[in-house]
């Protein structure tokens, strides 16, 4: 025995005979043994985790929306509706060949004649208050331009709206848009023809403006067989359609007007500005807004074409070859305008213009240069960049300049919405209606006395 009270063993022992032992074995054992050690583990606090995740949000939230201005717009279009609506690039009917264009219609005039006033700018305005001032340069009438004889009485440009009766009376909230036309246009050189699917001469306020503007008003009923007639509609069952919200039959019926007598189509939900006149040397429809939506970037709330236009002629040849027109859409608006002027340029013609967005749809932009909403009540700062340089927003301000160069306020269909009172509408755009119509009406008055 050793002093440790065990027996020592030599160091180079033989083991004794037997069975080999598998040496995997012996691993795997040892790994499942060390496997066996515990392990303390922690639950995780995801509530905290939470909290932390929403508290660095809101502040990237709040430092990008102090030290940057946003821009975010979604849209999502069908793949199959772009690839058959968009894509294609249709070919033309022949309505600008020689011999085809209506005899009614100027082409040497219309389509080539010199211009004096460019109402396309050539690039999108969407900073500040570049469109005002683009705006700002179109001449304020007829008179203010070089050389441009003044129409004679018996040669009114012609204006057109149209009311459903179907869908609500006409009622004092829709008299701002006839109130808009008298105090702003050339009684002697213009006339507002009000179309309906109905007839309205017994309402009281359209018929005291046939009895006080014999001359320059006229309400006639809408009869689209007869105005289609000629034209690549005739008799198609697609002179039917019509939809809850007056779309497509109103696109339809702008079209088939404008191309049966000329002249410049006004959407009622609109206010009118200032004179029309010097826009109407070109052919237009107008800018959607200040974004260029790719597929849908023309509008024609405000729109300006000749009788028998060869513009029109191809407008309905793409109406008739297309698909019909979806309910509640755009199909006979944004897209068709979109889907006329790019086979225009693919035929190597020059296309119809189209006035930039302020001109009549002001609302539609940016928030530093859009106008404020006209439904919103203001304390005299409608918006930001409305504030004049010398501090704070001064009546006759930047607000009003802008609303004397552009021709048009758009309120698209907000019916069931009020003006508020004192709001900039109300001071800026009704009260000075009433002026200007009490203005004409004394005038008026004094030339019949005399």
């Amino acid at each position: 025995m050793s002093r440790t009270g065990y027996e020592r063993l030599p160091m180079h022992t033989v083991p004794e005979p037997g069975p080999p032992r598998s040496r995997s074995r012996s691993r795997s054992r040892s790994r499942s043994q060390s496997l066996r050690i515990p392990i303390a583990v922690r639950s995780f606090d995801f509530t905290k985790l939470l909290k932390i995740t929403l508290a660095l949000a809101v502040a990237v939230i709040l430092y990008t929306f102090y030290f940057y201005e946003p821009h975010i717009e979604i849209t999502f279009y069908s793949r199959k509706w772009v690839n058959t609506e968009i894509e294609p690039v249709g070919q033309l009917a022949g309505c600008f060949d020689e011999g085809r264009i209506s005899a009614e219609y100027n082409a040497s005039r219309y389509l080539k004649g010199p211009r004096e006033v460019e109402v396309h700018a050539g690039m999108g305005m969407r900073l500040g208050m570049d469109c005002y001032e683009f705006a700002a340069t179109i001449p304020r009438s007829t008179s203010d331009m070089v050389d441009r004889p003044r129409l004679p009485p018996d040669e009114r440009t012609q204006y057109h709206t149209y009311w459903r009766v179907d869908l609500a009376p006409f009622s004092e909230r829709q008299e701002w848009m006839l109130k808009s036309f008298f105090a702003t246009q050339d009684h002697a050189a213009s006339r507002l023809v009000m179309w309906s699917n109905g007839d309205l001469s017994t309402n009281p306020i359209l018929a005291s403006y046939a009895h006080m503007h014999p001359n320059s008003f006229e309400m006639r009923v809408v009869d689209v067989p007869d105005l289609a007639s000629g034209t690549a509609l005739d008799g198609s069952p697609l002179l039917k359609t019509n939809d809850k919200k007056a779309w497509t039959d109103g696109d339809l019926v702008r079209l088939l007007v404008i191309w049966n007598y000329g002249g410049v189509w006004i959407d009622m939900d609109s206010l009118l500005t200032r004179d029309l006149s010097p826009l109407l040397e070109h052919e237009f429809v107008t800018q959607w807004d200040c974004y260029d939506k790719i597929y849908q970037p023309l509008n024609g709330a405000l729109m300006h074409f000749h009788k028998h236009s060869p513009y029109l002629c191809e407008a309905f040849n793409v109406m008739a070859t297309s698909a019909a027109p979806r309910a509640d859409s755009t199909d006979w608006g944004a897209l068709l305008y979109l889907k006329l002027w790019r086979r225009l340029l693919g035929a190597h013609i020059p296309p119809f213009k189209i006035l930039p967005f302020c001109f009549s749809d002001a609302r539609s932009c940016r928030l530093d240069n859009r106008l404020p909403d006209p439904f919103d009540g203001d304390d005299g700062s409608e918006a930001r960049w409305w504030r004049t340089t010398k501090g704070g927003l001064q009546e006759g301000g930047d607000l009003d300049d802008a609303l004397g160069n552009v021709f048009a306020v758009h309120l698209h269909n907000q019916w069931d919405k009020t003006f508020p009172k004192g709001g900039w509408v109300e001071r800026l755009l009704l009260n000075r209606y009433q002026e200007k119509l009490a203005e004409r009406e004394d005038l008026s008055t004094a030339n019949y006395i005399t």
